[in-house]
């Protein structure tokens, strides 16, 4: 606040706080969107096309030029003053016109939104992702990453030509619009890819507002009528559970993407209905699309079938003191008929707090429909019955009662158990 009897300084005319805020402006852009602006805005007034870099190039010139001319003077000098003089002595000034502000927001809008859907585009999702990433690391919040894209959307375009298939993308964008809250962020980050960034979301939540997008897109493709049944799939990571980097957290969301696309659509290839995810072991994932028929039992950690393929064989009883397996004999098989192949934990950081008080921590490798394979650092005596609480990325915790089935030492030095589920 300036003292009382000190001169107040003069209010800057409008033509100049409009230069003053297009510098401020450009000092949030990063260099490919400043210098597409520069290059149009620049044009605008001097009706000359010149590249990025020079139009980048004049306009330091002029911030160096105003500070000259300020010091110089013993005053401030405006920035329009500064623009006027680099401009002249380039022989480029032709024909004064002031941008206005509504043009200057549209220009930068226009640098960061995709043209057909209206949605952020993918160098705005790079630039917002770091900077939730930095306030999530700064307060010690979670950050939601959701990861989607359009199942048969090709055929669209194909049966029902591209214009078509513009509509099925606007009614993408129209969806995650109407699903989100006013913290969330979208982007078209491809052809058929969406991001949505969710500030202060879980697992859980993000994981819920993805079935929500799901069922709101099935709607908004009613009036559609198309003979293809597109459908929107989702892989989701969170922030710091899965990863504290942008693209530690990009490619988790997509493994879990491709992941739940390959199950979801095992015997969809028609169009037919769906099946979602549970918050529980996968017990509703298709068959995968290679394979019309069902899978044979299947061991829980080994991905094998057994000698024997009955559909509906009993479990074989636990060893009363599990023993390594010897090298020449594979693990044993859980043989009971799974709905799904196992899901790999492999690269997560899933995990198995055992026991009551959950004090005793064990690697999750894999888990199926009928068990879950568990990795401890040591050999060691177990119990029967186990009780657990599975940490799995996308479902919350899910309390659950373990039978040990088989034993094996890894090549590490670890040991792995593979444990069925019972009730």
């Amino acid at each position: 606040m300036p003292s009382p009897g000190a001169a107040v300084p003069p209010r800057l005319p409008v033509e100049d706080s409009y230069l003053e805020l297009l510098a401020d402006t450009l000092e949030s852009l990063d260099v490919p969107a400043r210098g597409q602006f520069l290059q149009r805005y620049i044009r605008a007034i001097t009706h000359l096309d010149l590249r990025e870099t020079q139009c980048i190039q004049l306009w330091d010139e002029m911030l160096l030029r105003r500070r000259e001319l300020s010091e110089n003077l013993g005053r401030p000098v405006a920035l329009k003053t500064a623009l006027m003089d680099v401009l002249a002595s380039a022989g480029l000034f032709r024909v004064p016109i002031v941008i206005e502000y509504d043009e200057l927001k549209t220009l930068q809008l226009n640098a960061v939104t995709d043209p057909l859907t209206g949605l952020y585009n993918r160098r705005l999702f790079s630039e917002t992702f770091e900077k939730e990433l930095n306030r999530g690391r700064r307060y010690g919040l979670p950050l939601g990453l959701v990861v989607l894209d359009l199942h048969r959307f090709k055929e669209v375009n194909d049966k029902h030509g591209h214009p078509r298939g513009d509509e099925v993308l606007r009614a993408a964008a129209a969806t995650l619009k109407k699903a989100l809250r006013t913290s969330d962020s979208a982007f078209r980050i491809g052809g058929d890819e969406f991001a949505l960034l969710l500030p202060q979301t879980d697992a859980e939540q993000a994981l819920a507002l993805s079935r929500r997008v799901e069922t709101v897109f099935a709607e908004m493709l009613q009036p559609l009528q198309l003979s293809v049944g597109v459908s929107m799939d989702h892989g989701v990571a969170t922030f710091p559970q899965d990863g504290e980097q942008a693209d530690q957290l990009i490619r988790v969301a997509d493994e879990r993407l491709y992941r739940l696309k390959h199950a979801n659509h095992g015997r969809t290839a028609n169009g037919g209905t769906r099946t979602q995810p549970d918050a529980a072991p996968p017990q509703s994932a298709s068959t995968p699309e290679r394979s019309t028929t069902p899978p044979p039992p299947i061991s829980i950690e080994s991905g094998r079938a057994p000698e024997r393929s009955e559909s509906k064989a009993e479990p074989p009883q636990a060893p009363a003191s599990p023993q390594p397996s010897q090298a020449a004999a594979p693990p044993p098989a859980y043989a009971v008929q799974r709905k799904a192949e196992r899901v790999s934990m492999a690269g997560t950081n899933a995990y198995a707090a055992l026991g009551e008080q959950g004090t005793r921590r064990a690697r999750v490798i894999d888990l199926g429909f009928g068990g879950v394979a568990i990795e401890l650092d040591a050999q060691e005596e177990l119990p029967e019955n186990i009780l657990a609480v599975l940490h799995v990325p996308i479902l919350p915790p899910v309390r659950v009662s373990l039978k040990p089935v088989w034993s094996q030492r890894t090549t590490q030095g670890a040991f792995r158990v593979g444990c069925a589920f019972v009730s």
